[in-house]
């Protein structure tokens, strides 16, 4: 087993070694010892969040603790390939599946891969990876979309989520690039990504309309749905509605409530559009959430710089600003993650519906 050495050490001028390795500090010391990973001590977790603080211990060479938090995962899997929507210890207090949260598990484990090139435990948990996928792909809709959750009567919700499908989209083309570094051959995973990636990129009305997200605004971008031109339109289009200019992203645009994690995942897409000053400018703004302890609030709503909620710091907030800071400095072999790169995830080939006027070959 190889582990690779390179590990996230700052982003020069904006963020400090010392300050990066306080963060992970915070981030470990949240660890249960289950592996659990909870929003805040004595805090509930999600396995979206769990696994975006499990991929921010990675690139600050917490292995250690981002093996046991996949494992946790392992743990707790059920039989049909999904994981509850929120769990506290070992008590489960919200029975929904949601798809996206049982897609991410693929995400994480490329990322653990890309950065240390621990095939071993790839190969080990690549089962877990195949479950969950599979339970995700039961839910797509014939128009490409997928049902973005299950009720906890067993209830299949009746819409898909633009926000939710693109990081699915993201997750399917980690699960098949897993696949193929583990010499695994899954058409049925590209043929669904084709159609998922050209749902998101072509029809935006198949989606419960969110506009006023910040996350349905860039997560697009982010999968790799849209990019180039494509990408960028988007992103200027609505700049001026999700951002406020020298304080970051609001999390909803009719309201003055920035939040570090969007602000942090907005750097992501435009660090893969290649727009690397706007980039570092946004992330400077997450500065504003930063506390001594490596720490960031939530939120601050304006003009009173507020925290909303109240007092609140989150694991994943801290681990956005973190996978924020590799991309930025190409710190770790897994920070291209969210770039739209085909050397490091597989191209997955546009793929419409028929009859779709938007198909390749219209």
């Amino acid at each position: 087993m190889t582990i690779l050495a390179s590990e996230l050490g700052g982003v020069p001028g904006l963020l400090s070694a010392e300050q990066v390795a306080a963060s992970a500090d915070f981030l470990a010391g949240l660890q249960r010892p289950n592996g659990q990973l909870p929003w805040f001590d004595g805090g509930h977790c999600d396995p979206w969040n769990h696994v975006e603080v499990a991929m921010a211990l990675t690139v600050t060479g917490h292995h250690d603790e981002a093996r046991a938090a996949y494992r946790w995962l392992a743990a707790t899997q059920l039989g049909d390939g999904s994981w509850f929507n929120y769990y506290r210890g070992e008590d489960v207090t919200d029975a929904r599946l949601d798809t996206n949260v049982c897609a991410y598990v693929a995400t994480g484990l490329c990322h653990y891969l890309l950065a240390t090139d621990d095939v071993d435990f790839v190969a080990a948990l690549f089962d877990v990876v195949e479950r969950a996928i599979d339970f995700v792909l039961c839910w797509q809709l014939d128009d490409g979309t997928i049902r973005w959750s299950i009720d906890a009567a067993g209830r299949p919700e009746g819409y898909a989520l633009l926000t939710g499908s693109s990081s699915i989209y993201h997750s399917l083309r980690c699960a098949i690039t897993l696949a193929e570094r583990l010499g695994r051959d899954r058409p049925a995973w590209v043929r669904a990504a084709g159609r998922l990636g050209h749902a998101v990129a072509h029809h935006p009305g198949a989606f419960a309309p969110k506009n006023e997200f910040a996350m349905d605004w860039y997560y697009p971008v982010i999968s790799g749905a849209l990019t180039g031109e494509a990408g960028e339109g988007r992103i200027r289009d609505a700049w001026e509605r999700h951002v406020m200019t020298g304080y970051g992203v609001r999390c909803v645009s009719t309201n003055d409530w920035v939040t570090a994690a969007e602000t942090a995942e907005c750097v992501l897409a435009l660090d893969a559009l290649g727009l690397t000053g706007e980039a570092l400018e946004l992330f400077e703004q997450t500065n504003r959430h930063r506390r001594d302890d490596g720490a960031y609030w939530t939120g601050l709503a304006y003009p009173g710089s507020v925290t909303f909620p109240d007092h609140e710091v989150t694991s994943y907030t801290v681990a956005a600003v973190l996978l924020a800071a590799d991309a930025l400095t190409s710190s770790s072999g897994a920070s291209g993650l969210f770039r739209h790169d085909t050397t490091v995830l597989a191209r997955v080939a546009d793929e419409a519906e028929a009859g779709c006027p938007r198909s390749a070959g219209a």
